[in-house]
Formats: C-alpha cells, sequence, structure tokens
C-alpha cells in the first residue's frame, strides 16, 4: 500500500475532487488484538490495541441531502447516495461502512445531512486488522461533531455495532470500536464487554527489547459469511443449554460438568470462550506485575484454542505461528475474527529479522502467496486531525 496522505494532503485532495475545502479531516485507528477472541459478544473479557495505521476522512456537509463518498484507493469511483432513502441491499464496497454509520444514527433519530466525503486509509484490508471499523470510527466521529449528537464513546461504539450488525450484515461484537474509539498511545484496552466498562493497560514492547510483529497471510476473511455466524450460534447455544445468559457466566471450574450437558462440537466452542476469558485476565495481570516478556505462553495457549476447540484458523496462520514461534519469537497466535487475515509475534528485537526472513521463506515453500510483515505500536484513539 502507499504511504498514507497527511491531514493536509487528503484536504487539498478533497478541495481538488470536491471543489471546496472540508470542514475538518476525522482519523480513527485500526486495532490489534492482544488476546481474547471471540469473547466479546459473548459479554466476555478482551484486551486489544488501538495501532498506528489509520483511516482518515475528509468531510464536508452539504445544505441537501445527497451524499458523495470517494477513495483514495480501489477503482470503485464516485458513489452517490441519499441520505434520506439509504438502502442496505446496494451499498457496496467500503461504502456501506459510512452509509452504515449514517443509518444507524438516524435510527437513533438524530438527522445526518448529505455531505461529501472522502477516504484514505493504510490499516490493511481483510487482514483481521478491523479496516471497516477504522472507517466507521472515522465517521461517527466526525458526524458526532458535525451534528452535534453529542454521544459519548460508549453510545458511539454501541451505532457502529448496529451498522455492522444490521446494516454490513456482520454479527461482531463491540471490541473493536471501542479500541479504535478509545485507544491510548502505549496502552491496551481491557474492556468488560458486559457494561463497556475500559480500563487503559500499559504495554509498550520496545523498551522490554520487544516488537510486535505482524505477519498479514493475505488471506482475506470476512464477517460476513457463515463461519462466524456458525460460531456465535454455537455459543448462544452453549449458554441456553447451561441456562447462563453469557458464556462469560461460565468459569473454568464449570468446564467438566458442561462437557457432560453438550454435544462435543458445542463444547469445544464454549471451551473456547471460557478459557480465553481466563486468558485475557491472566494476561492483564502478568502485564502489570511482570510486563509484556511474561505473557507468550498465554499467546500460544490462546492460538491453540482457537486452532482446535473455535477451529477458525487456516494452514496460512498456523504456518505463521509455528515458524515465528520456532524462530524466537516469545509468544504468538492468529488475531481477529479468524478464517484468514494476521497473526501476531511478540519478538525480541534482536530475534525480529530471523523471524522475518524464516516466515517469507517457510511461505514461499508451502507455495503460499508472500506474506506482509509489518510492526505495529499501541496509539491513540479516533479524533479530529484538523
Amino acid at each position: 500500500m502507499t504511504a498514507p496522505l497527511t491531514a493536509s494532503q487528503l484536504a487539498a485532495r478533497f478541495t481538488e475532487a470536491f471543489g471546496a475545502e472540508p470542514d475538518g479531516v476525522w482519523m480513527a485507528p485500526g486495532r490489534v488484538n492482544l488476546i481474547g477472541e471471540h469473547t466479546d459478544y459473548n459479554e466476555g473479557f478482551v484486551l486489544p490495541f488501538a495501532i498506528d495505521k489509520t483511516a482518515r476522512i475528509a468531510v464536508r456537509t452539504r445544505p441537501d441531502s445527497i451524499l458523495r463518498l470517494l477513495s483514495t484507493y480501489g477503482d470503485q469511483g464516485l458513489t452517490i447516495a441519499d441520505a434520506t432513502a439509504l438502502d442496505k441491499s446496494t451499498a457496496r464496497g467500503w461504502t456501506k461502512y459510512p452509509l452504515g454509520v449514517i443509518w444507524a444514527l438516524q435510527q437513533r433519530g438524530i438527522t445526518v445531512p448529505g455531505m461529501d466525503l472522502l477516504l484514505d486509509s493504510d490499516v490493511p484490508l481483510g487482514a483481521g486488522l478491523s479496516s471497516s471499523h477504522a472507517i466507521e470510527c472515522a465517521v461517527i466521529s466526525a458526524l458526532n461533531e458535525l451534528t452535534g449528537a453529542g454521544l459519548e464513546a460508549e453510545e458511539m461504539v454501541l451505532a457502529t455495532q448496529r451498522a455492522e450488525n444490521d446494516f454490513v450484515g456482520a454479527p461482531t461484537g463491540i471490541m473493536d470500536q471501542s479500541a479504535s474509539l478509545r485507544g491510548a498511545k502505549d496502552h491496551a484496552v481491557f474492556l468488560d464487554c458486559r457494561d463497556q466498562t475500559v480500563k487503559l493497560v500499559p504495554f509498550e514492547a520496545h523498551p522490554a527489547g520487544l516488537v510486535m510483529l505482524v505477519i498479514d497471510t493475505k488471506v482475506s476473511h470476512s464477517h460476513a459469511d457463515g463461519g462466524y455466524a456458525s460460531r456465535r450460534a454455537s455459543c448462544e447455544l452453549g449458554a441456553d443449554v447451561l441456562g447462563v445468559k453469557a458464556l462469560r457466566d461460565v468459569g473454568v471450574e464449570d468446564l467438566q460438568e458442561a462437557s457432560g450437558l453438550l454435544d462435543e462440537e458445542t463444547f469445544r466452542r464454549v471451551r473456547h470462550v471460557v478459557t480465553e476469558n481466563d486468558r485475557v485476565l491472566q494476561t492483564v495481570e502478568l502485564l502489570a506485575s511482570e510486563g509484556p516478556r511474561a505473557i507468550g505462553p498465554l499467546l500460544d495457549a490462546s492460538h491453540v484454542s482457537m486452532r482446535d476447540d473455535f477451529e477458525i484458523s487456516c494452514r496460512e496462520l498456523d504456518l505463521a505461528v509455528e515458524t515465528s514461534r520456532s524462530n524466537g519469537a516469545i509468544g504468538a497466535r492468529m488475531t481477529g475474527g479468524g478464517f484468514g487475515g494476521a497473526a501476531i509475534a511478540l519478538t525480541p528485537l534482536e530475534a525480529e529479522q530471523q523471524v522475518r526472513t524464516a516466515v517469507v521463506q517457510a511461505f514461499a515453500d508451502a507455495g503460499y502467496t508472500a506474506p506482509d510483515i509489518f510492526t505495529v505500536t499501541p496509539a491513540d484513539g479516533a479524533m479530529r486531525l484538523t
């Protein structure tokens, strides 16, 4: 991907495209989930962090209801819609995310004017780093200000979740939006998905002699497909059979009894969520008491659970994780919704190049598309840039 545009460059590009200066430029970051996968919609615990790759939008409101949407990448061209007649069945490409946010705000009784919008983003698409939520969070941040809606972060999280669930058609939870809207530099976001309580947990890899590598396998995934929905349905079935509101209410100590009540597949899905919640809590404790070098085994165990119990990994992700670990990473796991996307590898600085070289070679030997490998650091959440 080409270098991202600065705020002033994006504003200039907007003026060139639409014939007037924007009202402002806003940004929202993608995210990496350090640990806590598929626990969010089970009212559990997650530990993501906002990353230093962002979606940026330049926006100007219009006196009519016309929406004109354009991006700096891809070949979709200019999309024109009417804010008073949004149709989720006809929304396509990246524009379904801003249109979904507008629709969700309207469902809350907020009047959204027409607007011109130009998007630029360097969050890798389809990599499980939440490129779609970065767009949505940039848009809702802009519209919250431009409409005077006055929504709190928690309300913006729920509005973007509704956009994803009911407009885009992806049955996602609240983790990605929470990280993008509430992230902070050098911190992970410890989120209780039951009540949206957030605690910022220091997470600085570099001072500990570590780097966080992201290995984008180039296997694109989609939350709107059946794999994600079927996993969510299994979790809901498990909670129903066990007589709890959500799997958040099942402890590790309850698993033996649960194994006798659930069919084998549903039990494995439940076991992943229950043990993953426990791993999140352990990770938060270890980061506070011992620092990031202590969490490697928990990252490894999380991947095994997603691979074997939740069955959302793939050959490319497994190869990235296994190769990283055997070449010096202290912990590695797939990150994101699964069925493709990216893995993360927490790696000593002195082993970084060896891990990079080994993963690229392993993918070549297996006949897979060459992965993109890059570093990320915890960054600030959504904000206005100009």
